[in-house]
């Protein structure tokens, strides 16, 4: 386990992505298409809305993460003479489909949450627009990217929340689908963690890079202190050495025998960690090692982190537990269609409908600055534009619709007439935006918010024309 990274790898690329993302769908997209073509249907004005019925259990908001991912994966969103065929010879649409997916660009808008805003449950985090046909194609590569990356990012904010100003570093790369594994650390990175462990992030997305060595490299050695000399003799004395393949204590006393009292830092992996950090630390100060830093690892959640506060620890290696979603591998995101052609359309199925209609959101602020809700308002127009047309004053809107100068609608463009509004949002610059907005986003909620205990959501979610009443 690496030492803090301090910078990111410079002149980073856009990432690739492959030629086409158009098959990264589910084969009822196209069937859908199908016969929204035979009954006329598919050119309607249509409205989709990405949001989440409840968060996980005890969490007490989430985060959109994936955005700028999404946005260049849509870019690639074409059907190109391979897919084309291949649709074709298994006759998983008729011709007809298969030509008008021939020509296929989304051209139609996109507004959604930055990326890094806390969210919570009911509202509306990303809006499509455009003709039923373009719109619904896209729901299961929103979905896709927006249920993984979001749920890396809500259990990684946890964790950042748990070790208050420790550093955490993303290793989860062996726990998880390879591409997967790419997305989850830039998710990580714009949530705080200090750097990761996975080259392709650090290449393709400008997140901090760091990496020493695993067990095996002091097994093949002959012995520990032999295996100690080598990594110092590679990589210097202020390299982080393994301590723990054998035992802690003498892993310790060889490591500051081979680097000095300058020894960068240890990482112990196993055992009762913050006992381990205590004897670790009186161990390297007795021996002169001040300085050197304790990296903890070993199937770390928020609440281990939490429980570690106490404990002379300097930074924590993060694996399966974040690549999982700490419990909750996707953020719960659907994707529905609430308007129609101008007219608000809504599921009404037990436990599972919708609000038509599209919508605004607005985080409401107090007189000290920190959130007190967020506020759905039907009809998509934030109140006090009608007072700015010299239309019907604030005043008569319903109070909890009202906007005071604070207030701060969370729905800002990504695409226009199926181009992104802004190179930032996506590649490196868009994580470096993300992970400052987040920064910004989260200070300015309660500070309960950070409590990584059990509890509800940090905000309530109300209806302008509804009163006050809470989103159930």
């Amino acid at each position: 386990m690496p030492a803090v990274p301090t910078s990111a790898t410079s002149a980073v690329p856009t990432p690739t992505v492959p030629t086409s993302t158009a098959l990264l769908t589910d084969h009822y997209e196209l069937t859908m298409l199908q016969a929204a073509l035979r009954s006329g249907m598919a050119g309607r004005r249509a409205v989709f809305e990405v949001f989440t019925r409840s968060l996980p259990a005890g969490r007490r908001f989430g985060v959109l993460a994936g955005t700028g991912r999404l946005l260049a994966a849509i870019e690639q969103f074409r059907f190109g003479p391979q897919e084309t065929e291949h649709l074709r010879s298994t006759g998983v649409v008729d011709d007809r489909t298969v030509d008008w997916l021939a020509g296929y660009r989304f051209g139609g808008d996109i507004h959604g949450f930055a990326e890094g805003e806390p969210f919570l449950p009911g509202t509306p985090v990303l809006v499509v627009e455009g003709t039923f046909a373009e719109c619904v194609l896209l729901e299961t590569l929103v979905l896709s990217v927006l249920n993984h990356d979001s749920a890396v990012a809500a259990a990684g904010a946890r964790m950042v929340a748990a070790a208050g100003d420790r550093p955490c570093l993303e290793m989860g790369g062996r726990r998880t689908h390879e591409q997967a594994a790419v997305a989850a650390a830039r998710a990580a990175y714009i949530v705080g963690f200090a750097g990761t462990s996975n080259l392709e992030a650090a290449r393709g997305y400008g997140v901090p890079s760091a990496g020493t060595s695993a067990h095996a490299f002091t097994l093949v050695h002959d012995d520990e202190a032999a295996a100690f000399a080598a990594q110092v003799a590679a990589l210097g004395a202020g390299t982080t050495l393994l301590v723990d393949t054998y035992d802690i204590t003498t892993g310790i006393a060889n490591a500051v025998a081979a680097a000095g009292t300058g020894l960068g830092a240890i990482r112990i992996d196993s055992g009762d960690l913050a006992a381990g950090a205590r004897a670790a630390r009186a161990q390297l100060d007795a021996l002169g090692a001040v300085a050197t830093r304790i990296v903890v690892t070993g199937d770390l959640d928020e609440h281990a982190i939490a429980r570690l506060a106490a404990a002379p620890v300097d930074s924590y290696g993060v694996g399966t537990h974040l690549v999982t979603g700490s419990g909750a591998p996707t953020a719960g995101f659907v994707y529905k269609l609430v308007e129609a052609d101008g007219r608000p359309v809504a599921k009404t199925s037990i436990g599972k409908g919708t609000r038509g209609g599209r919508k605004e959101i607005v985080r409401r602020f107090g007189p000290d600055g920190s959130a007190v809700a967020d506020v759905i308002i039907p009809g998509g127009e934030w109140p006090g534009a009608a007072r700015a047309r010299g239309g019907a004053p604030a005043d008569a809107v319903d109070p909890a619709a009202r906007a005071a100068p604070a207030d701060r609608p969370l729905l800002v463009p990504l695409m226009r007439a199926g181009a992104v509004v802004a190179e930032t949002l996506v590649g490196a610059a868009g994580v470096t935006g993300a992970r400052e907005h987040h920064r910004a986003a989260l200070a300015s909620l309660p500070a309960s918010a950070r409590d990584v205990r059990y509890g509800q959501p940090c905000l309530p979610v109300v209806v302008a024309g509804d009163g006050t009443r809470p989103v159930s």
